[in-house]
């Protein structure tokens, strides 16, 4: 005969408590209310009985599952492992889990995969996926669900956002390259759907007009996607208008690296023909070569605070949505030098 499992009931009988102490205890949010000793020793001889929580009668029970659905647009992006080791560890630290899904940069598969998560009663959502206009955030929102954007953000809803203060960013790398003597500089932009794309472009596009520094619109090229495979594609279409250029601001990691290997077709030389920056400084940016000159942003922190205001929002209908903007840091490493003859 199998043996049967232990129930709360159980516990409570040799903890000589109430079950509903024990039930307390065992679950995130009325743990306060039990008093430290009570709860160690009911969390004691749980463990000792094996009991373990059935997360279905719970969540009947009361309406939550426990369970946050975290939505990226490219698993192979290293840009997004330490946010998510981040955002799981802040969430375990509360008793939830979180379930992971890659949209592939597809917007149907966004769709497809946000309805999936929410039919899963999942009790909030994570989305590194936003665009611009965004008709997926839209209907979360319309629909009140627990919702943080992470890395982006949208024009057409009030929503909680973690994100990068990408202006002062490029204000960082214009200054750095100024520094070093640098007077015609290119710029290698992502996506204008997404808020990272059309705020590093706006940010370099300010430092242009206030004759900062000096480009041209031949130096200047969005691409379609934040991806290695488009900035060789965008550094061969900038240096096909034979315009000169001493140094090249990329928009993320991704399209700096693109950049390298475009130069290493050509035979050029980083950076003593051109300098080469980046933007988010992914793990292994200092391994490369030459070790790329970037911008680290927090990524730790992303993960932590976008956790953190999920929960709240879960825990508190009524919290406000708020927008934080964290600073980058400019990482300088051998990727960017002065120009070749000053």
């Amino acid at each position: 005969m199998a043996k049967r499992s232990v129930n709360i009931k159980d516990v409570a009988a040799r903890a000589k408590v109430h079950a509903s102490t024990v039930s307390r205890v065992l679950n995130p949010e009325p743990r306060s209310k039990v008093s430290s000793a009570v709860a160690e020793r009911v969390r004691k001889i749980a463990e000792e009985m094996g009991y373990a929580r059935s997360s279905l009668a719970y969540g009947l029970r009361t309406g939550r599952t426990h369970t946050i659905g975290m939505l990226i647009p490219d698993l192979t992006n290293p840009l997004f492992p330490p946010i998510i080791r981040q955002i799981e560890r802040a969430l375990a630290d509360q008793g939830y889990i979180a379930i992971l899904a890659d949209s592939d940069n597809n917007l149907d598969n966004e769709t497809t995969i946000v309805k999936s998560l929410i039919s899963r009663k999942v009790d909030g959502l994570i989305l590194a996926t936003a665009h611009r206009k965004d008709s997926v955030v839209s209907a979360c929102v319309e629909q009140h669900i627990p919702l943080v954007l992470v890395n982006r953000t949208i024009d057409t809803h009030s929503v909680t956002a973690v994100i990068n203060d990408d202006e002062h960013g490029i204000e960082l790398v214009i200054s750095h390259l100024v520094k070093l003597g640098h007077e015609s500089i290119a710029y290698l932009g992502g996506p204008q759907d997404t808020s990272t794309g059309h705020e590093r472009h706006r940010a370099f596009m300010k430092q242009v007009k206030t004759g900062r520094i000096k480009s041209h619109k031949d130096l200047i090229l969005n691409c379609g996607a934040f991806t290695e495979a488009e900035g060789h594609r965008g550094f061969l279409s900038i240096l096909g208008k034979r315009r000169k250029f001493t140094a090249v601001i990329a928009a993320n990691d991704l399209l700096a690296l693109g950049c390298y290997d475009a130069m290493a077709e050509l035979n050029l030389n980083c950076p003593a023909d051109i300098s080469v920056t980046g933007f988010n400084d992914m793990p292994f940016m200092n391994r490369v070569t030459p070790p790329l000159t970037t911008l680290r942003i927090p990524h730790y922190q992303i993960g932590n605070q976008a956790a953190l205001l999920l929960l709240e929002q879960i825990l508190n209908s009524e919290s406000p949505v708020r927008t934080v903007h964290l600073l980058p840091e400019l990482i300088v490493r051998g990727s960017t030098a002065s120009p070749h003859g000053t």
